[in-house]
């Protein structure tokens, strides 16, 4: 019997058996001697010890088509990284961190901000020029009003998809939207710090009903802050696209634009082709790696 692990808690696995429901498992011995730990998204295979008890071991495990490090889940289409517009206000230098770790696996992004009902039209072009101009699909959506949702589904439909993004920005309200069942604590925001409490302890995936029984998304706890790894100053320019059409127009092969006389970024920059918000957390990210003991560089750079 076949399924797909959609939590994994204190060495229990829950198995989704497509017609026959949910088995918690125990992990057979055999994955410990080889270092495999079964992880959310895995495709498992289980023997069943009890249908009436909904129990079993994993006795194996598919092939990953991938895996993402952090959180650590497996087998994904894509990612929906969600912001609020406002309350909280998106952190745009976190943001650009979580494009910059999907970029780096290779895992297409989908942009969601939430919350549209209670931001101006002028806060949200601001993202849409910021984000779409360079190349980011951008789906705006209000979890309180229900508007936009059948957009995201769209997006969603077919994929399993993994959903990060900070506290408070109402990812949790947005499962409960697509799968009801989830029954998640949304949590209440934090008047004094306006950021929301990280009610979400563990990976979870959930089959999204109505898309077909191929669309999961997958619930990641919520992050305030996500450190790059294996990436290096070199390395950076690759992580924005919208730098490439005019690096061949820098007099320096290899420049950081960042201080490098007559560099086409910053000219682009300047003619406002390139958004001011990302260059400067470009410069801001430039000088975090700066300051760090250089570890790897992206091959072929």
């Amino acid at each position: 019997m076949q399924g797909r692990i959609i939590k994994g808690i204190a060495g229990f696995y829950y198995i989704d058996v497509p017609g026959k429901g949910v088995y918690e498992c125990k992990a057979k011995g055999i994955f410990r001697q080889q270092g495999i730990k079964p992880l959310a998204g895995d495709w498992a295979e289980i023997e069943v010890i009890s249908d009436t008890d909904m129990t079993g071991n994993i006795i194996s495990i598919r092939d990953r088509a991938n895996k993402l490090l952090r959180p650590p889940v497996v087998n994904i289409d894509q990612a929906l990284i969600v912001f609020a517009i406002v309350h909280p206000e998106p952190s745009y230098n976190l943001l650009d961190r979580f494009l910059i770790q999907m970029r780096q696996q290779e895992i297409p992004v989908v942009i969601c901000f939430n919350k549209q009902d209670i931001a101006s039209p002028e806060e949200q072009q601001l993202l849409e020029d910021t984000y779409r101009n360079c190349g980011y699909d951008v789906v705006f959506i209000s979890v309180a009003e229900q508007t936009g949702i059948d957009d995201l589904k769209a997006k969603l439909k077919g994929r399993t998809t993994v959903m990060a993004g900070p506290s408070g920005v109402g990812k949790s309200s947005l499962i409960n939207l697509l799968h009801p069942q989830a029954e998640m604590e949304t949590g209440e925001l934090s008047r004094k710090i306006a950021r929301g409490r990280n009610t979400t302890r563990h990976s979870e995936l959930f089959h999204v009903k109505g898309l077909g029984d191929d669309t999961y998304i997958i619930d990641t706890p919520g992050f305030t802050s996500l450190y790059l790894e294996n990436v290096t100053t070199q390395d950076l320019p690759y992580y924005y696209p919208e730098f490439e059409p005019y690096e061949d127009l820098c007099r320096f092969r290899g420049c950081s634009h960042i201080t490098e006389p007559d560099c086409g970024v910053k000219e682009a920059l300047e003619k406002g082709e390139i958004s001011r918000i990302r260059y400067a957390n470009y410069c801001m990210i430039y000088e975090d790696l700066k300051s760090m003991k250089p570890t790897y560089s992206r091959k072929g750079r």
